[in-house]
């Protein structure tokens, strides 16, 4: 039996209000770099920008609404996910690269829709001689997740290049936006809030909607600045394979993950840490602590998203205990737990 918000989106598609494709009780463990998740409630692969505002737009106010990429830095728990899922791997990829209107000419602007993979990016930015964005080889995800949490690799950073981002909000609105609009910090980004103390009740409870309302934004593009000189071609590309070489050399890359799990802690890392503490290698059930780097945590094979939770909590609380150090996911968690 079809949930209410299944059949209002289905009533939508049936009339023809939205296209793409529309899935439900569909299983994320298929779009997720860790082969982990239980069922989205709702799936939505939109056509195009323009059907995206639609679909948003019939969404009930309130509805949850989560975005999947290449699905890498996401774990999706084994109870599935409420709401709807939209998916935009093979869509919202268009990019393009304009160095012959900017004034300085050693530099250039590349605009890239959410969608677009970041190693694509890398390797678009270099076949056009441009410098600054190999590290976006390193980091196995698309634009939109690499705007939504500053995603670095190498020493580089996705903010430190953004010039403006459109952004979309669940009433399908388009608001194009700066960086000077956003708090921007490591592995963070988060729209400033407004300041409410010397306003009236009535005032401070509108703008308590606005800032609700600008809490449901997604970025859909974003607009970027990278250097471009003579050499960029090659130099570029003997960057990307020095830094993908480092990469599969220090990282299980052939193995199912999502990436780093947890932020470096000022002056730190992570798996150093995680290592200190004796926990590289454990495993509980199929999910692992790698071997290779001690941030990574591996799908031997049919592991739960529980397992994975559970290993997560274990390094939190060990790496506390021993270093009174905090750890902070760096991945992204949603869904529910199953119930047995």
């Amino acid at each position: 039996m079809k949930t209410k918000l299944q059949k209002i989106l289905q009533e939508a598609k049936d009339n023809g209000q939205i296209n793409g494709q529309l899935k439900f009780n569909e299983s994320l463990s298929r779009y997720t770099t860790w082969r982990i998740g239980g069922e989205a409630e709702c799936f939505y692969k939109p056509e195009n920008e323009i059907d995206l505002q639609r679909m948003l737009k019939i969404i009930p106010e309130g509805t949850a609404v989560h975005w999947i990429g290449l699905g890498s830095n996401l774990l999706v728990r084994d109870g599935g996910v409420k709401g709807v899922i939209i998916y935009t791997n093979g869509v919202l990829n268009e990019l393009d690269i304009n160095c012959s209107e900017i004034e300085e000419k050693d530099k250039c602007i590349i605009t890239a829709q959410a969608g677009v993979a970041c190693a694509i990016f890398a390797r678009k930015a270099a076949n056009n001689s441009i410098n600054g964005a190999e590290f976006l080889s390193g980091i196995p995800g698309t634009i939109g997740g690499a705007l939504a949490m500053n995603a670095g690799a190498f020493g580089g950073e996705t903010w430190r290049h953004v010039v403006k981002v459109k952004m979309i909000n669940q009433k399908g609105e388009l608001i194009v936006r700066t960086p000077e609009e956003f708090e921007i910090q490591y592995r963070h980004v988060q729209l400033k809030a407004v300041d409410f103390k010397n306003t009236d009740l009535k005032t401070r409870k509108l703008n308590d909607t606005l800032k609700k309302n600008e809490q449901q934004e997604w970025f859909l593009s974003g607009t970027f600045c990278f250097e471009k000189d003579a050499q960029g071609l090659k130099k570029s590309k003997q960057e990307i394979k020095r830094l993908l070489t480092r990469r599969a050399e220090t990282q299980p890359t052939k193995q199912a993950n999502a990436g780093s799990v947890f932020k470096n802690p000022d002056n730190d890392y992570a798996a150093r840490l995680i290592e200190l503490c004796g926990l590289k290698g454990l495993s509980i059930n199929n999910a692992q602590i790698s071997p290779k780097h001690a941030n990574f945590i591996i799908n031997k094979g049919n592991a739960r998203a529980e397992d994975v939770e559970a290993l997560i909590n274990k390094i939190k609380e060990t790496v506390f205990a021993q270093c009174q150090i905090k750890l902070d996911t760096e991945v992204r968690i949603i869904g529910e737990h199953l119930v047995n």
